[in-house]
């Protein structure tokens, strides 16, 4: 990803466009010499200057604040540089310019943020919770990451690995030197310390699913026969009228998204072309369409028009379609327009589903199906502990447990004191792929190419 991680970086800051005052940074081992060309001198450190901005030719491009970072107590943690001017892209575009004429290059996405990863100002989580933090879609996930960001969850992640270090060093000394006499196979403190490891790897593995959900969202598939409701229950969540509604069956012919906030919880609403054989030519693109976003889907919304049927199993429903759904997908079966049928508001928890009985055209069960979808992905109101958390941290976690477990196996089965010495090994090792203590390149630069440049 990085061309080169000696070399003094440049980039603007602040979003792309026209604004009262746009930031420019520099960092690296060339900040000083930079600032000599562009200020005429070197600001005092953390001190605020106000200064002309000169061009390379000591035209004066712009006038504005200057601060300079000293290494090592910067973000980056080399010497740092910014320039805050009028934010107009031309004065911004000029700024960087000088700078590039001075000795420095273009910063790549996720540049600074990346060096203040190398140079050990902040772990993988806490890079990854800046991102977070910027693209946050609610006050929770905002919370959460600001959360991560401080090391809420890199703080657990440390912990639990001091943890796995001590055990692992009893049984590494069992092990190692037996003329001490440890026979840690009929020791308990093994087995409670493992049952103690065990029960923190979960504890944080259920805070990483709520964050994970604060982080990302869930993405939601509502599908169903033409005229069942789909897209007006796709306007109703969003508020506003994102869909044509018609009593002409087939209506919907592409996939329609909309984004909305259920108590912190950001869901991908996506609404489909209505599911039924026999179609014409662009409405069959459309299913194909409609089909393909229910197979990727995290969870799928099954719209039956009450007035054309009592039938409520998805599996009688669908038929025709249940070979392109996953089949460990969460399954909600939404009975439409019970307003018409003088039914009540109702939620019905069945083996493999749950069916809501509501009206989309009252609104009566709405607050039924809003608290039902926040329960089957484990979501609950942000709470002062939560933090955010990625799918990678999850399936690290897993990756944990699942050694953890074949370790406790190894020993209480096998009484294998060597093997289970390597498996907590590799507990450790996919507990530091977190926060970062081991990672591989491609890991690196798959995280910070997703940041914008300037962060």
């Amino acid at each position: 990803m990085v061309q080169n991680d000696r070399d003094t970086i440049v980039a603007e800051t602040t979003p792309r466009g026209r604004g009262g005052v746009g930031i420019v940074r520099v960092s690296g081992s060339k900040t000083a010499e930079i600032a000599e060309k562009i200020l005429g001198g070197v600001p005092a450190v953390r001190k605020a200057e106000h200064l002309p901005f000169l061009a390379a030719n000591q035209e004066v491009i712009d006038e504005g604040v200057a601060l300079y970072f000293k290494a090592p107590h910067s973000f980056t943690g080399e010497d740092v540089l910014e320039l805050q001017g009028h934010g107009g892209p031309v004065i911004m575009d000029s700024l960087i310019a000088a700078a590039v004429q001075a000795g420095a290059r273009l910063a790549e996405p996720g540049e600074f943020s990346l060096r203040a990863y190398l140079n050990h100002k902040i772990d993988l989580c806490q890079a990854e919770a800046i991102a977070d933090l910027i693209n946050a879609t609610s006050e929770a996930a905002a919370r959460g990451a600001l959360r991560s960001l401080q090391g809420v969850f890199s703080n657990e992640i440390d912990a639990l690995v001091q943890e796995v270090i001590t055990l692992r060093m009893y049984v590494e000394a069992a092990i190692d030197f037996p003329e001490e006499e440890i026979d840690f196979l009929k020791d308990d403190r093994i087995i409670q310390m493992l049952q103690n490891i065990k029960i923190k790897l979960e504890k944080i593995r259920t805070g990483a699913k709520q964050g994970r959900l604060l982080s990302e969202g869930i993405r939601v598939a509502i599908i169903g026969r033409p005229n069942a409701g789909k897209s007006s229950l796709l306007n109703y969540l969003a508020g506003h009228e994102a869909a044509i509604v018609t009593d002409v069956p087939g209506t919907t012919r592409d996939v329609l998204r909309e984004k909305i906030c259920l108590d912190g919880l950001c869901i991908d609403l996506v609404d489909t072309a209505g599911l039924r054989m026999g179609a014409e030519a662009i409405e069959r693109e459309g299913i194909r369409r409609a089909l393909k976003e229910a197979a990727i889907a995290d969870h799928l919304v099954m719209m039956v028009d009450g007035m054309t049927t009592t039938e409520t199993d998805p599996d009688i429903l669908f038929s025709e379609w249940l070979a392109h759904f996953k089949t460990d997908i969460g399954r909600t079966v939404l009975f439409n327009k019970i307003d018409k049928l003088n039914l009540l508001p109702s939620v019905v928890e069945k083996e493999n589903h749950t069916v809501i009985s509501l009206s989309v055209k009252t609104g009566e069960g709405i607050s039924l199906f809003r608290e039902h979808l926040k329960k089957v992905v484990g979501f609950s109101v942000a709470e002062e502990g939560n933090f955010t958390a990625r799918r990678r941290h999850l399936e690290a976690l897993a990756k944990a447990e699942h050694h953890l477990l074949a370790g406790e196996n190894q020993l209480v089965q096998h009484k294998a004191g060597e093997l289970l010495a390597e498996e907590l090994r590799e507990v450790q090792k996919a507990l530091d792929q977190i926060t970062g203590k081991f990672s591989s390149d491609d890991l690196l630069g798959k995280i910070f190419s997703e940041f914008c440049i300037g962060k």
